[in-house]
This record gives C-alpha cells, sequence and structure tokens, in this order.
C-alpha cells in the first residue's frame, strides 16, 4: 500500500483522461509509480494515453449518464483493488451568450462539468474514504474570475468550487481529504477549441485577459498536491493570489474590457455557433 505522502502504488482514477489536463496527468502519475484508471468518451484517444501510462485500464464512459457512470466507477475500482486517489476532471466548454446564445450549450456545460462531477465524488468517494484516500475536484480560475462568454462554464466551475467545500467537511470524520485545483488558461484542447474563436480573439485582443500558460507547470503543481493530498492546488502562479482577491480582480476585468468591445465580441459570438470542446453523445431520449 502507498505511504501517505508519496505516489508510488497510489491507486487513483481520473477522469476526462482521453486528452488535456487528465492525459498528462494520468501519464505522469503512472511515471512516479502510481496505478491508474482512465475514463474518457474517446476510445481511440484513451487507448493511446493508457499505453504511455504503463497500459493502464481505461474505460469509455460519459459522465452524465448516472447508470452507466456508476458501473464504471465500480469495474475501475474492482480492476485497481482499491481506490486511494480520485480525480474529478472531465470537462467541457464553449463560448455562450447568455443572452441570444444556444441554451444547449448551457445544459450541457452543467451536465458534464457540474452534475458530472457531482455524480463521480458520489460513485467514489465511498472507496476514498480512509485516511490515505483523496478526492480532488477540477475547478478553474473561472469559479472566481468571470468574463463574457464564459458564464455557463464559471457557473459550473463556481459549483465545483462549492461541492470541493462541501464534500471536505463531509470526508473528514473518514480521515480522506479533499482538494479543488484552480487553473488559468492552459496550453490543451480545450483551450484552443473553446476560446480559440473570433469572438474570444476580439474581446481579449491587447489585454493581458486569456494568456495562455504552459500545460506542465499546471501537471507538476497537481503532483505536488495529490502526493500532500492538498486542499488547494493552483497554477499558473498568480492563480493563487487571485482567487482569494477574486473581488478586486473581478472589478479589474471589468475595466479592461471596454463596452464596445464586449458587444461586438457577443454579436460574433451569436453567430459563430462554436461547439463544445469535446464532441459529445447523442442526449439519451
Amino acid at each position: 500500500m502507498a505511504t501517505a505522502g508519496g505516489l508510488s502504488g497510489r491507486r487513483v482514477l481520473v477522469t476526462g483522461a482521453a486528452r488535456g489536463i487528465g492525459a498528462a496527468l494520468a501519464v505522469r502519475l503512472a511515471d512516479r509509480g502510481a496505478e491508474v484508471a482512465l475514463l474518457g468518451l474517446e476510445p481511440d484517444a484513451l487507448a493511446a494515453t493508457a499505453a504511455r501510462a504503463g497500459d493502464a485500464p481505461w474505460f469509455v464512459c460519459d459522465v452524465t449518464d448516472r447508470a452507466s457512470l456508476a458501473t464504471t466507477v465500480g469495474d475501475a475500482v474492482t480492476t485497481l483493488g482499491g481506490l486511494d486517489v480520485v480525480v474529478a476532471n472531465a470537462g467541457v466548454a464553449a463560448q455562450l451568450p447568455l443572452v441570444g446564445g444556444d441554451p444547449y450549450v448551457w445544459d450541457r456545460t452543467l451536465a458534464v462539468n457540474l452534475t458530472g462531477v457531482y455524480d463521480t465524488v458520489r460513485f467514489a468517494a465511498p472507496h476514498v474514504s480512509h485516511d490515505r484516500g483523496y478526492a480532488l475536484l477540477v475547478s478553474s480560475l473561472a469559479a472566481a474570475v468571470h468574463l463574457p462568454l464564459m458564464g455557463a462554464y464559471s457557473a459550473s466551475k463556481a459549483g465545483v468550487e462549492a461541492l470541493g467545500d462541501t464534500l471536505r467537511l463531509e470526508l473528514a470524520p473518514t480521515g480522506a481529504r479533499v482538494g479543488v485545483a484552480y487553473f488559468g488558461e492552459l496550453d490543451t484542447d480545450m483551450t484552443s477549441r473553446g476560446f480559440g474563436t473570433e469572438a474570444a480573439s476580439l474581446l481579449v485582443r491587447g489585454t493581458p485577459v486569456g494568456r495562455v500558460a504552459p500545460l506542465e507547470h499546471a501537471i507538476a503543481a497537481l503532483e505536488r498536491g495529490i502526493a500532500r493530498r492538498a486542499r488547494v492546488i493552483t497554477s499558473p502562479r498568480f492563480v493563487r493570489a487571485a482567487v482569494p482577491a477574486r473581488s478586486a480582480v473581478q472589478r479589474a476585468v471589468e475595466r479592461t474590457l471596454r463596452r464596445s468591445r464586449v458587444r461586438h465580441a457577443l454579436d460574433v459570438a451569436r453567430r459563430e455557433h462554436a461547439p463544445l470542446t469535446t464532441p459529445q453523445p447523442e442526449d439519451a431520449g
């Protein structure tokens, strides 16, 4: 069994592991001796990631399919022989003007990013409820600082933050710990697909908003945080200061983004119809 402070032998389930943060984290943890299981939507990408993660077991599952998720988490725990860490990372994004945008983006973003995280920890938490256990919920700087076109994403990540804070209190009697991860814009497919749009470019051009940071720094922060079962994990460095200073940062963002620029970006976004970052299964029913 893994020691409380190390990663070797730690049994870890990572959702959203086909690409981006989830894939890079699964490979890093496997390299450090953890036993990882991967969950995601894209079988080819999952298989490729699993091969890089020491031929880790992988499972195709939509986190919005509650029955399938319950079965898959159970299968993953059985395959690993128990569970020490769950990383609820699965997420999607797409720009959404709150007025005049496509409500499907709102519905699906909340279903994946918030309800999917709730169900993931609901099914995995009983298995990590021990004195080495750890649940990590991946939120975002968007939980604290809110931009135009990101209302659905920000609402979902603020909800994840609240879930993490509540779960921390509820799991404390078991000895398990709970962490919440906050990231700025990282160099991932989600960033390039979700916000590499004409509207987003118009919105942030010439401002410090939306600068992309290397993924490697975030993975290193996650590695350290999971090893310590940290309460908060952040990347890049400025995020740690921005989260507690959210009110002041929000006011600064509002002063930076001029009204004429926001109006133009919203007009463009309403006709762009940008897709979600990961193709979604057909909605059941």
